[in-house]
């Protein structure tokens, strides 16, 4: 008799979209702590440009907000539309990509965040 795998037998579905490590149910369902525990932070949400690491592209950053995953997926889609380009959310950090940091933090501001233009 062959051994079950760790995973239950699944080896790859893109049915639900990404999976939570811990209880392997889809990010938008998860009830884990890994996902809905963010760090605490001081009110202030930092907009910011990076190229580090991009090959000189220029994405505008988005730190400090106060969101769970799913609402922060929301407003980083909401984003990303508005500014008209492309991005991502991972680790708690919304990426937009070029430098649309007056138009973000116009957005931000009219939602109710404080925000501070970070960097240069």
């Amino acid at each position: 008799m062959k051994a079950r795998s760790a995973n239950g037998g699944l080896v790859y579905s893109t049915d639900a979209g990404r999976m939570c490590p811990q209880c392997r149910q889809p990010l938008t369902g998860c009830r884990c702590v890994a996902t809905s525990a963010r760090p605490a932070t001081d009110g202030v949400v930092r907009v910011f440009m990076e190229t580090k690491g991009r090959a000189g592209k220029g994405v505008t950053v988005v730190r400090g907000l106060p969101l769970d995953t799913v609402a922060l997926t929301a407003l980083g889609k909401q984003l990303k539309s508005s500014c008209g380009s492309g991005g991502t959310v991972k680790d708690g950090v919304v990426e937009v990509q070029g430098d649309h940091r007056d138009r973000v933090i116009e957005l931000l501001k009219s939602q109710g965040f404080v925000v501070k233009r970070a960097g240069g």
